[in-house]
Order: structure tokens, then C-alpha cells, then sequence
């Protein structure tokens, strides 16, 4: 908690699940720090049935159906952009020309090259500018991040990491934006391994040059539920790439949306020289480290991975439970995120800017383009 008491006037556009997600956090921080001021003040969806019930459900104290009244009304001072990717960059963008101070969730855009322009637009307006990645703000990543920065691991030589789930494995699951190259770019590359892409770029620094292959193992899908009509996805189901870091580090990332029996499997491993560190998000509270100190003693007798269980002692997570073994969730990263936004309105730093955003989706693009050229590509 800090001295720092600032009233934040939000307006959200998109008042789906994230908008509702990011809502939640927004009072949740004002409760469990003190020192958060959040004041709901415009929510804007398309739908108007759904805004009227979102007004008044999550306590806003003003509705639209025109998003360009919340980044240029007066009275908001922070813009929430939690809309379909292909909406990102054109909101984020005017909300900017109009000096707002910008939280919009990934991608910034759908290309490498505008979040580029969003990211140096944000620059020379000097406002805040979050790109909601919410694992940066998970307790074990700041963690892993404490780990490398103190040298702990030695020489960081590798990283493997996936992400994957099986949410779409079903193939009468109905056809939706994100099966569409128009409004979201990618598929399990954009959508998956870009929450991995943040924890990399916040852990281990820049991507230099990546080569990339994908997959498409279900091409049609119902246009709706139940319906016999069928029509094509254009976005990727799994993808696979290796990469190199501006540090010499090299690595592979996967992800995919129709990994039998995944459900939320974000899982990375870095090795080191003097150290390894494995984190699987399915089991949030766990960190397993080893430490190769431990083989020089009693010839490693007693060397192996170590289980260390988030406490108190971890960045963040006292705020929401007083000892090591019990739980947190999902809506704490977010909690940790609303604060960590709030406060940088008021000077406090921030990682998750627009340039990690535009570096991300930089990455992305340069994937896309090696599984095109089957060369390796420049980030």
C-alpha cells in the first residue's frame, strides 16, 4: 500500500466476459489495498440489452453503444479497451489522440507494424499505456524473474515452453471471430502463446529470430450451433517455432487450442547453468526449482527439484492470503493487475506497457511470416 490515493475515472468498452473480469478486479483493488480509487463511470458494448444489464450490474454509472463516446468523453480519464482483437488498434489508437490513458487487453493490434505506431503514439503522448498480460503479474512468475536477475540460475542457456488447452477439440463447437483471419489475426499462436511471449519478454528480454510451422486439424466448423452448414477456419489450431534471444539463449515455444486433455497446461522450463526452474500455471501455487549447489554436496545424494510453495515472501501474494499452500486464482493476477495500472497513474512503474505489447506481437507476426517463408525471420 502506498500513500498515493488517486480517483481513476474508467471507461470500459466491451462489456463481455473480460470487460467483467477487468470490472471486478478494478474494486477488488480498491478493497484489498486501500489504495485504489477506481470510479466506474462509462461502459459501452454494441449491445445495447447487454450494456443496460452490465450498467447496472457492475455498478457503472453511465451507458453507450458507441464506443467513440467513452475515449472522448471528458469526464473518463483511463479508456479500457476489452473488445475482439481486430477492434484493438483503432480504439486504443483515437483514445490516444484524445490524451486518454489506455488499458486494452492483447493483441494490440493484429499486426507487429501497428503495435509498433501504438507503442510510439503512446510514447509521445506521455500517458499510460497497459497491455493486459495478466501472467506477468502472476507471484511465481515474479518469482522465476528474481531467480534469473540474481544470477541464482547461472547463465541462462534454454527455454521450452507451451501452452495448451482443448477447448476447441470438439469439432461441432460453433464457428466464431476467432476462427477468422479478419478479426483475429491467429488462432493458438495469438491467442496462446502470446500470454507465454509476455512471461519470456518479462523474464528473459528480446526474441531476435524465430521459424515457425502450424497446423489446422479441424478446416470447417458449424456456422452456428447445431447447424449442418459448415464454414472454414482460417486460423491456426496448434503452432510450434524455435527461437533466439538478442542474449544467446535459444528455446521453442508451442501452443494449441486441441490438445486432448489439456485444459489450461501453461507450462515453461529454464534452464541455467548453475540452476533449473519449471512452472506449470495448472498448479499456480507450486514452483519446482533445482539448484545444482545441491549435487556438490554428500555426491547429490540429496539433489533434485525442489517444491516451493508461493508465501508471503513472493512479490504480490500477501495481499490475498497470510501463509504459503493456499491458493490463488486467476482474478488475484487480474486484482494484481487493476493495482499495478491504478498506481502508475500516479508515477508508480509499470512492465506491461505497450512496448512489451508491440514487441509480443512483433514476435507473432515474425512467426507468421517464417511458417510463409520457411526461413528464419527477424523479430
Amino acid at each position: 500500500m502506498s500513500d498515493t490515493k488517486k480517483e481513476v475515472r474508467i471507461g470500459l468498452i466491451g462489456a463481455g466476459w473480460m470487460g467483467k473480469a477487468h470490472t471486478v478486479a478494478y474494486r477488488n483493488a480498491g478493497v484489498i489495498f486501500g489504495d485504489d480509487l477506481p470510479i466506474l463511470e462509462l461502459v459501452s458494448d454494441v449491445n445495447e440489452a447487454q450494456v443496460k444489464v452490465a450498467s447496472k450490474l457492475l455498478g457503472y454509472n453511465r451507458w453507450t453503444t458507441n464506443w467513440v463516446e467513452v475515449v472522448t468523453d471528458p469526464d473518463v480519464d483511463l479508456v479500457d479497451v476489452s473488445t475482439p482483437n481486430s477492434m484493438h488498434f483503432e480504439m486504443i489508437k483515437l483514445a490516444l489522440e484524445n490524451g486518454k490513458h489506455v488499458f486494452s487487453e492483447k493483441p494490440l493490434s493484429l499486426s507487429g507494424e501497428e503495435s509498433r505506431i501504438l507503442a510510439d503514439l503512446a510514447k509521445e503522448k506521455g500517458v499510460v499505456n497497459y497491455c493486459g498480460f495478466s501472467n506477468v503479474m502472476n507471484p511465481a512468475n515474479q518469482y522465476v524473474k528474481e531467480l534469473v536477475d540474481t544470477g541464482k540460475l547461472g547463465k541462462i542457456m534454454r527455454i521450452h515452453a507451451t501452452y495448451d488447452q482443448d477447448m476447441l477439440l470438439d469439432p461441432e463447437i460453433a464457428i466464431t471471430w476467432r476462427h477468422k483471419k479478419a478479426l483475429a489475426g491467429t488462432g493458438a499462436l495469438g491467442d496462446l502463446t502470446s500470454h507465454l511471449l509476455s512471461v519470456s519478454q518479462f523474464i528473459l528480454g528480446d526474441i531476435e529470430e524465430v521459424i515457425g510451422i502450424e497446423s489446422l486439424v479441424i478446416p470447417t466448423r458449424p456456422v452456428e450451433v447445431g447447424s449442418s452448414e459448415h464454414a472454414d477456419v482460417e486460423t491456426e489450431d496448434l503452432a510450434t517455432f524455435l527461437v533466439r534471444y538478442k542474449s544467446g539463449i535459444i528455446g521453442d515455444f508451442t501452443s494449441s487450442r486441441v490438445a486432448t486433455g489439456r485444459k489450461n497446461y501453461f507450462y515453461y522450463e529454464i534452464q541455467g547453468t548453475e540452476g533449473t526452474v519449471v512452472y506449470d500455471l495448472e498448479r499456480m501455487g507450486e514452483v519446482q526449482v533445482y539448484f545444482k549447489s545441491d549435487a556438490d554436496v554428500d555426491n547429490a545424494r540429496d539433489a533434485g527439484f525442489r517444491t516451493v510453495l508461493l508465501n508471503p515472501n513472493h512479490a504480490g501474494f500477501k495481499w490475498f492470503q497470510p501463509a504459503a499452500g493456499i491458493a490463488i486464482a486467476f482474478d488475484d493476477m487480474k486484482t494484481l493487475q487493476a493495482h499495478e495500472l491504478l498506481q502508475a497513474l500516479s508515477g508508480a512503474p509499470y512492465a506491461s506497457d505497450f512496448e512489451m505489447g508491440a514487441k509480443v506481437d512483433s514476435v507473432v507476426s515474425a512467426v507468421k511470416k517464417s511458417i510463409e517463408t520457411r526461413q528464419w525471420e527477424t523479430c
